[in-house]
């Protein structure tokens, strides 16, 4: 059971990032995968989530209508769009996973696999 997570770079502010999360070894079915992210100094804070399945999503407040999480059920991945990107939005993300019935949350005590982080840096 793995999560490798990618996409991560050095963008502009008003850019954007895709990060994607792969899963192996399992299927995402009846899953809920959240992304977080870990500012240096600051604690990991749930971004978004996704139902893979019934497809609920949520997303923490200053990212919502900028951020998108979706799914690609061929691949067993979920990407997450990040457009108008602000330099409040450096950190290091990470893709999660929990097994719910039909909802998703972004509280990082809900989840217990993890994948690696990926390092997304917003600077001009």
């Amino acid at each position: 059971v793995q999560l490798q997570a990618s996409g991560g770079g050095l963008v502009q502010p008003g850019g954007s990032l895709r990060l994607s999360c792969v899963a192996s070894g399992f299927s995402l079915d009846d899953y809920a995968i959240g992304w977080f992210r870990e500012a240096p100094g600051k604690e990991r804070e749930g971004v978004s989530c996704l139902h893979f399945s019934d497809g609920v999503t949520q997303h923490l407040d200053s990212v919502r209508g900028r951020f998108t999480i979706s799914r690609d059920d061929s691949k067993n991945a979920v990407w997450l769009q990040m457009d108008s990107l602000k330099p409040e939005d450096t950190a290091i993300y990470y893709c999660a996973t929990t097994r719910t019935y039909d909802y998703c949350s972004i509280y990082v005590h809900e989840y217990f696999t993890w994948g690696q982080g990926t390092q997304v840096t917003v600077s001009s």
